[in-house]
């Protein structure tokens, strides 16, 4: 049954958000377990959208319970934008804006896809068996679709109504795969994100030498402000900016940016361990003005402060903070931050303490999976570390 059909009540939502996803420009990678420093599969996206408020959600479906990111205003989590399943299979994407369109066929129904993936398929293979089921004018996507499992498998699928190219991670001679918003097998040079994709190749890349973990992809490259081809301040030289006036930086072209409404990092498993310990990381609001927190399916449940009322507690507070980083209004002024909000001479910025706080739950979290856990406590551990990130955001004055 295609996706179209087995969710039509949903279309009428997704289409009256077309436009806004027309806007989607995300940033995304796979690092296999040689690539990364514990042997682990990790599956990263910034997503770049106008739907800047996002919740976590828990969807009991059949015949798999999943965790996903969803916008506000479609809390059933049957429309995602990533996540993980019960099985370890797990599902990200990026627009490919340079793959085939036809004129006239159903369009941006990824978010659909993902949520019906989520549900229906363990591994990769089902993933593409899925696919080429469903390929036709009603699919609705021109997507890379990012997947991992719990078996080693770990692929890009570049997909557009009436095909797709499958691209095997482990292949790549780094064990990386990374993408933006062009696809390798659509037209050349045409598509979106080619200097945020260097910048991540560069980051990326040079980490995988001492094996890519957790902390870098949330600390490093999903809050990174570098850019490919200008030179931008180094974070270590922020420390030592005067706390006026206004130091202003453009982020158009950045992996963080104004339209930065969360990131999404799966901490996978090794073939042969337990899915229940793959996680699933979100920092909801822009990077640079919000913490991580994980989650996992088996906890059946996510913490409130992930997705509870219109704009869940994370995100009101991320949004305060990202009013004070970007204050000029009108046109294309707010894609410029002033760094003194981050860091200064004087003490006054509040990135070290959200760095801080983060680092001390993603160590706290290492050592609370050392062990097996119930549903119970891996629910009240998520919900003590959400509870940890909101009371530091609210910290901040």
């Amino acid at each position: 049954m295609r996706p179209a059909t087995l969710l039509l009540p949903l279309l009428v939502t997704v289409l009256a958000h077309a436009p806004g996803l027309a806007e989607e420009e995300c940033t995304t990678a796979i690092a296999t377990g040689p690539a990364t420093a514990d042997g682990r599969p990790l599956l990263w996206k910034n997503r770049d959208t106008d739907a800047r408020s996002n919740k976590v959600v828990y969807v009991g479906e059949h015949p798999y319970a999943y965790v996903a990111v969803t916008n506000a205003a479609e809390p059933s989590g049957r429309i995602v934008w990533g996540g993980l399943n019960e099985r370890g299979f797990a599902i990200i994407n990026s627009v490919a804006y340079n793959l085939p369109r036809r004129r006239g066929e159903m369009a941006d129904l990824e978010g659909i896809v993902m949520a019906d993936a989520l549900r229906s398929c363990a591994t990769v293979g089902e993933f593409e068996a899925y696919l080429a089921r469903n390929l036709g004018e009603s699919l609705g996507c021109w997507t890379n679709f990012l997947v991992v499992d719990a078996a080693g498998g770990s692929s890009i699928f570049e997909v557009h109504n009436h095909g797709y190219v499958r691209l095997d991670a482990d292949t790549a001679s780094s064990g990386c795969l990374l993408n933006t918003n062009f696809s390798r097998s659509g037209t050349e040079r045409a598509g979106e994100g080619y200097l945020r994709f260097e910048r991540e190749e560069e980051l990326l890349l040079r980490e995988r030498a001492g094996g890519i973990t957790v902390e870098f992809l949330l600390q490093e490259a999903s809050r990174d402000i570098g850019h490919a081809l200008l030179e931008h301040p180094r974070r270590e030289l922020w420390s030592e900016l005067p706390a006026e006036p206004a130091r202003w930086l453009h982020t158009r072209h950045t992996i963080n940016r104004n339209s930065t409404a969360s990131s999404i990092l799966v901490h996978g498993v090794r073939p042969g361990e337990d899915p229940r310990r793959a996680t699933l990381w979100v920092i909801l609001g822009e990077p640079l003005c919000s913490v991580a927190v994980p989650v996992w399916v088996a906890a059946r449940e996510t913490p409130r402060e992930l997705g509870e009322g219109e704009d869940a507690p994370l995100v009101a507070e991320a949004l305060r903070l990202q009013r004070s980083l970007r204050p000029l209004a009108g046109g294309a002024r707010n894609e410029y931050i002033d760094l003194t909000r981050l860091d200064n001479s004087e003490g006054t910025g509040w990135l070290p303490a959200t760095l801080a706080a983060e680092r001390a739950i993603i160590q706290e979290t290492a050592e609370f999976l050392t062990e097996e856990h119930s549903a119970a406590e891996l629910a009240e551990f998520q919900r003590a570390m959400a509870a940890r990130a909101l009371a530091t955001l609210r910290s901040i004055p």
